[in-house]
């Protein structure tokens, strides 16, 4: 680890100087497993602590309310012009602060408060904005819930393209944060061409997937695609829009707009929601762009897949049940439904021996959320380190001894914890290790 990129914050301030150095090694030591987080590269980082961080930069390139913008203006459009090119995607916005303002922003470019809107419920693997209840998104419009099948774990399509004909939303969410298996965008599409309603694809889990084509691409389809730059893209921390320009139902539901999509999904990110953007990230989002086009990005998307899957079949062999019985994604969850502990249980154990997940409702889970039958673990952070499928066998045993040991584990985690911390030498974390 690089003590020396922190040269002033160590002499100035050594609180947070320790607080980093601390973060560092404890990364560096554990397997970090959580599906939503990675390792952000040096060029990322230092992109992150530039200069760009002080400059106020309200509106967009060419149009902005604050003098001495010409190179943020170059580094949005080199933001943009990346994103363009590695979704294939007509427009992009780059400005959100992050996943759940970006997709605040759609609602406000396309829906108006009280519509209805189909999503997965959180409890089911969707996310907070798709309309759960204590999010705005489930206070200020209506949520027609889909989810997967609870005995297999699969979301049927028939019952979707069902309640879709009943309900007759305006917008269908096709997006998950805790479903392990492919989406059919295409059938997405005709349902909501059916009913005229939009379909947007929340792909922040799932974006370096789609990169690598080893899942469906959701731009095609989509009248929006709504993203993050940090987990799997291995960027800032921040949010992303990809959209169409032309919209197919402006005449049926904005006759008094002069905009198309893609001028309304900007007014809604600005000014509706947001005010100056944070050209330090939007830089660190056009490094991760940068990378994401690359050879070696793919065959790191491939490998997540890969990996998921050794780990999926090694637990699988051990006797565990998985939601949806596998994986084909970078996610799995472990399904406690038949244990006596809880997910809660197994994922402060597993943390204790150094393996960090979290804890996560299954389909038809009887547990409350606070508690859960589940456990969440995903691969990107494992595969930007460098580990194979043959690793993944290595790290089912560990696993495998911590949720067989759950009411003694305050004994063996040491004995665990250290085993770990031996094993993650052997690989260099990305933005941490020379």
């Amino acid at each position: 680890m690089a003590a020396e990129r922190y040269p002033h914050l160590k002499v100035e301030d050594p609180e947070i100087y320790d607080l980093i150095q601390e973060q560092a090694k404890f990364e560096a030591s554990t397997l970090k497993m959580i599906a939503s987080e990675s390792f952000a590269s040096y060029c990322v980082l230092e992109a992150c602590g530039s200069i760009f961080t002080n400059k106020y930069c309200e509106g967009y390139p060419g149009a902005r309310y604050y003098e001495g913008n010409e190179y943020t203006d170059r580094l949005e459009n080199l933001a943009r012009e990346r994103g363009k090119q590695l979704f294939g995607a007509e427009h992009i916005n780059v400005q959100p602060y992050s996943g759940s303002p970006a997709n605040q922003a759609v609602y406000r470019a396309i829906l108006k408060n009280g519509d209805r809107i189909m999503g997965m419920p959180v409890s089911e693997g969707g996310h907070l904005t798709h309309g759960w209840k204590v999010s705005f998104s489930g206070q200020d419009y209506v949520q027609i819930p889909y989810g997967p099948d609870p005995e297999t774990g699969h979301i049927n399509m028939n019952k979707v393209r069902e309640i879709a004909l009943k309900e007759r939303p305006k917008m269908i969410w096709a997006g998950t944060s805790a479903y392990p298996h492919l989406l059919n965008y295409s059938e997405f599409a005709e349902i909501a061409k059916e009913i005229d309603a939009y379909l947007v694809a929340d792909i922040a889990h799932i974006n370096a997937l789609i990169i690598a084509g080893v899942h469906p691409d959701p731009v095609p389809y989509c009248d929006i695609v709504s993203s993050t730059s940090h987990k799997m893209l291995r960027g800032p921390r921040a949010g992303f829009l990809l959209s169409k320009i032309e919209d197919r139902y402006q005449s049926k539901y904005f006759a008094e707009s002069k905009f198309n999509l893609a001028q309304r999904v900007d007014r809604a990110v600005f000014p509706g929601l947001q005010g100056g953007p944070h050209m330090h990230i939007i830089a660190g989002m056009a490094a991760a762009f940068k990378f994401a086009l690359t050879d070696e990005f793919k065959q790191y998307g491939i490998q997540l897949v890969k990996n998921a899957k050794s780990l999926a079949a090694s637990l699988q062999e051990k006797g565990y049940d998985l939601a949806g019985g596998g994986t084909d994604t970078h996610l799995l969850i472990l399904d406690f439904r038949k244990k006596d502990f809880t997910g809660k249980d197994a994922s402060k154990a597993l943390a204790k021996c150094g393996i960090i997940g979290n804890f996560n409702m299954v389909p038809g889970d009887h547990r409350s959320p606070f508690v859960t039958s589940g456990v969440r673990l995903g691969t990107p952070s494992l595969t930007s380190m460098g580990m194979k499928e043959d690793d993944m066998k290595e790290v089912a045993g560990w696993i495998d001894r911590v949720c067989s040991n759950i009411s003694n584990i305050d004994e063996i985690a040491p004995t665990i914890r250290a085993e770990i911390a031996e094993f993650c030498k052997l690989f260099k974390v990305p933005g941490m290790c020379d």
